[in-house]
């Protein structure tokens, strides 16, 4: 934990001398010797003080066993949150493109955001269990990450080879841009955090 610490120093050439008696403050951070944005200004009893740099990357953040469940929990309802989010939006795509294009372009549709919800279902699993045992680190966001976006990939790739005949593709892609921005629906009723 570090400690405010305060730094006099004597003036610079041409500029007023900080004084602490001074009930006014009537310098400004200009005259400040090494007066930048780092430095923060505080009142203790009357007397002005200027705190010393402080970097923020020295500042540790201690969280109680609580307050990591919590965030852990909040975490969770996120992913279920954007989850459910996403799967809606597919499904909406899926009947509003059966209902303009017949039977296979809401199937076309289903199969679209399939090709994403199903990766992406496996990802935000694995991060759950990653939480959950405490092994979550910024590797383990990144490589679910690309390999979600390659089964992705190989979802989509897999649909043009195998139903290529049946398979509509405006719907495939509508289907797929929907489920992926199933966060616009969380945004709309203000459920995103």
């Amino acid at each position: 934990m570090q400690q405010n610490t305060v730094r006099h120093e004597p003036a610079r050439r041409g500029e007023q001398p900080f004084r602490e008696d001074d009930p006014e403050g009537h310098h400004s951070r200009g005259n400040i010797p090494g007066g930048d944005a780092s430095q923060q200004s505080a009142q203790q009893g009357g007397a002005r003080q200027v705190l010393a740099d402080q970097d923020p990357v020295d500042r540790v953040l201690v969280l109680s066993d609580a307050d990591r469940a919590a965030l852990d929990a909040q975490a969770g309802r996120g992913l279920l949150l954007a989850l459910a989010a996403q799967g809606a939006m597919g499904l909406a795509a899926a009947v509003i493109a059966g209902v303009v294009g017949g039977a296979a372009a809401g199937w076309s549709a289903l199969a679209g955001a399939g090709a994403y919800f199903i990766p992406n279902a496996l990802f935000a699993l694995r991060l759950a269990v990653s939480v959950r045992t405490g092994k979550a680190s910024p590797f383990t966001f990144l490589s679910g990450e690309l390999i979600k976006l390659f089964a992705t990939a190989l979802l989509l790739w897999l649909l043009s080879r195998v139903a290529q005949d049946s398979l509509v593709w405006p719907a495939v892609l509508l289907g797929l841009i929907l489920t992926l921005k199933g966060y616009l629906l969380l945004l709309m009723f203000r459920k995103l955090s």
